[in-house]
């Protein structure tokens, strides 16, 4: 495995129980990239993702995340291997019953901080990033749709995480809203930041084409700009 990859699969089937969902993927993301990945629902995206971030395992091919090694990895560390990713789900999974404050709260906990200083330094400085900091005592039933997003984003950079997974952190927003999330990662990835994004709204393609893999008939393959445009319609529907 190469060290200037932020991600590399080779050979790897994905599953999901006994089902296989990705066969004989390869993908190398460089560390520093952005990069879309495309394709219907139930395509695989999803559990390409959950495998990158250990949720499912690698059983067959080879795996390197974050300079972890998927197939050999311990249930032990994978922990370890998951402070240095950050998640962003279309669908938020912030805890209802719980404040801004307090969801960030949670999150620091439980990947061992302790020191309550420097616990409250980390969220007013990642809310600031995502600007939402006037929000911060919040309640998520109080947030907009694109409110909430941000604030998942601040959750998945608490840990200054090498790569972000996002799965689909548009799907649940208006176009505007959704393009003003798309520069938020964008404002992100300047920092130096590996995001894996998978989408299927083509007005961010649009608005910031970039490397594009595309899940199709059981596998992965890079795309040229020129069949994300002509084809996007029958890659996503």
């Amino acid at each position: 495995m190469d060290t200037q990859f932020a991600i590399q699969l080779t050979n790897a089937d994905i599953f999901q129980r006994e089902n296989l969902i990705l066969s004989n993927v390869n993908l190398s993301i460089e560390k520093g990239s952005f990069v879309y990945l495309v394709g219907k629902v139930g395509s695989g995206k999803s559990s390409l993702i959950k495998t990158l971030n250990a949720e499912l395992p690698l059983f067959n091919g080879t795996g390197l995340v974050a300079s972890h090694t998927l197939e050999t990895l311990k249930s032990k560390d994978i922990p370890f291997l998951r402070r240095k990713l950050g998640v962003v789900f279309q669908d938020f999974k912030l805890l209802t019953d719980r404040s801004v404050y307090q969801n960030l709260l949670f999150v620091l906990k439980a990947t061992g901080w302790t020191d309550q200083k420097t616990i409250d330094q980390r969220i007013d400085e990642q809310l600031n990033e995502v600007g939402m900091a006037h929000l911060k005592h919040k309640m998520p039933h109080q947030l907009s749709g694109g409110e909430q997003q941000r604030i998942v984003i601040a959750r998945a950079l608490l840990n200054n995480p090498e790569i972000i997974l996002a799965d689909e952190p548009t799907g649940n927003l208006d176009p505007d809203t959704s393009v003003e999330i798309l520069m938020l990662f964008k404002k992100i990835h300047e920092h130096q930041k590996t995001i894996l994004m998978a989408t299927h709204d083509k007005l961010l393609i649009d608005k910031y084409p970039t490397r594009t893999f595309i899940c199709k008939d059981g596998t992965i393959h890079e795309s040229d700009q020129s069949e994300v445009y002509l084809n996007f319609r029958e890659l996503i529907s």
